[in-house]
């Protein structure tokens, strides 16, 4: 595992990192990625946990005037009123390099260790996916461009699911006993989305 470790002083690899914030947070009651969270918002802490890895980070959101001071490339949907799949789609899209890593606003405890390990299988697949219990984390995952011409037949045709369209392609799955070492409870796959989750949240991170 000290392979791939904490160390944000190795050089970047040449890949995308995009951070979705394209979520309405209506069970939040507010926007999930200024949430205060350890002290900082929400959004700080991602991209806290993120930067370095990638020599692209960007941000996919359709608000993007809250998010300039953070200094990102920001992108709106390709097409709109597509959910997350929609957001998949626009980073993949947008991105300056073959793969993207795609993580979520609103997943605080992201291990930057297993995020390292992920991008370290890239060119085996077309993606790579942790799957901690049966499902997949989507979210949490690394995608390549051939993705796109799928993506887009589905979001042509109103297929919203994100893992729909995965038989179409190559899927490399990291499954729990590959991702134990990194992470032993799963808990960088956990994100928040209600007030109650984050009162809990921040009582078990004290």
């Amino acid at each position: 595992m000290s392979d791939f470790s904490a160390n944000q002083t190795k050089p970047p690899l040449p890949v995308t990192v995009a951070i979705m914030a394209g979520g309405k947070s209506s069970r939040m009651g507010q926007d999930k990625a200024f949430v205060p969270f350890q002290g900082q918002p929400m959004i700080e802490l991602v991209l806290g946990r993120v930067a370095g890895l990638g020599r692209e980070t960007i941000l996919i959101t359709n608000k993007p005037e809250p998010f300039r001071y953070l200094g990102l490339p920001m992108f709106a949907d390709v097409m709109p009123d597509c959910g997350p799949l929609g957001g998949i789609y626009t980073a993949v899209h947008h991105a300056a390099h073959p793969h993207t890593l795609v993580v979520a606003c609103d997943m605080p405890w992201l291990n930057r260790n297993l995020l390292a390990y992920l991008l370290s299988l890239r060119r085996q697949a077309d993606i790579i996916v942790p799957r901690w219990t049966q499902f997949p984390e989507p979210l949490h995952a690394v995608y390549n461009k051939a993705c796109l011409p799928p993506i887009k037949s589905h979001l042509e045709a109103g297929r919203f699911k994100i893992v729909r369209f995965y038989h179409q392609v190559q899927v490399r799955f990291v499954d729990k006993l590959e991702i134990a070492p990194f992470d032993g409870d799963g808990r960088s796959f956990a994100n928040i989305n209600t007030p109650q989750e984050l009162r809990a949240a921040q009582v078990s991170n004290q």
